[in-house]
């Protein structure tokens, strides 16, 4: 009954903080075209959202980014009316493991984030890990804790990326970072792994200092924000304008009529398209 309670009690929550933040100005999207053409399996899509859990995020974050989903490429017998086909799997508040396509996010700013050296094998591996999980709820079972972040107060930083470490640890459920983690941590690909030095065995000291190795440990799923994804060393940033071919000489300024003459001096320069 009490689980029932808190779970009725974090859907209303939820509800609540998934409603667009007032006020809201998102930055320059992702040509579509672009970025369809630049994705593959495996990638990480982060979104700057623009919902009030997605402020709580970035605050907590410190990041631009407050949600991270996985391109797997067109899921079977998954496509919207239209038949666009469904390539992205998230874990979305208030709906759980979801399939999506990419014109969910036409309008929002986002990253694409590429495991580097990722083989082909471990690609599907963690492709198909985030496609079995499709239909499970979100973990809202902590949620509760989410609303006092609704009050701006000051955090230390050191507590923060355990603040939003919430959840149950319930296998049938999830939030977005954590089930990317997940599915990276089954294929051994690092994200921000802690690392350990120790001295190696047998060896002589070096200058008075011990030779030494690195050891890498997986951190708990549960740590992970979408911003790791962007500042680990082992995810290369794609950027689709420039993978497509970028020509700077081909802009047409807003400052500039398409015969070459100089607008009035007083327009400040804007960029009005790209031929």
């Amino acid at each position: 009954m009490g689980d029932r309670i808190l779970d009725a009690m974090g859907r209303r929550i939820a509800a609540i903080l998934d409603k667009r933040s007032p006020g809201y100005e998102p930055t320059t999207p992702s040509d579509p075209n672009a970025l369809r053409a630049a994705l593959r399996p495996g990638d990480i899509l982060l979104v700057e959202g623009d919902t009030r859990i997605s402020a709580v995020i970035k605050y907590l974050t410190q990041s631009t980014w407050s949600h991270a989903a996985m391109y797997v490429g067109p899921i079977e017998g998954l496509c919207e009316p239209d038949g666009e086909p469904h390539v992205l799997v998230e874990a979305y508040l208030g709906e759980g493991v979801i399939s999506a396509p990419l014109s969910k996010y036409r309008e929002f700013h986002t990253r694409v984030c590429r495991p580097v050296g990722l083989t082909e094998a471990d690609q599907q591996q963690a492709c198909r890990f985030m496609i079995e999980r499709i239909g499970l709820d979100y973990d809202l079972k902590n949620i509760l804790d989410m609303l006092r972040f609704l009050v701006p107060l000051p955090i230390p930083v050191r507590w923060r990326r355990r603040m939003i470490a919430f959840g149950s640890g319930d296998p049938t459920r999830a939030i977005c970072s954590t089930l990317i983690a997940q599915a990276f941590e089954k294929v051994r690909y690092p994200i921000l792994p802690k690392i350990e030095r120790c001295a190696r065995e047998g060896e002589q000291r070096v200058k008075g200092q011990a030779a030494r190795r690195e050891i890498l440990h997986i951190r708990h799923h549960s740590l992970y924000a979408p911003r790791d994804f962007d500042i680990s060393p082992y995810f290369a940033i794609v950027k689709p304008t420039i993978q497509r071919g970028f020509n700077y000489k081909k802009l047409q300024w807003g400052d500039v009529a398409a015969d070459g003459a100089s607008a009035a001096p007083n327009d400040a320069p804007s960029l009005s398209s790209v031929a």
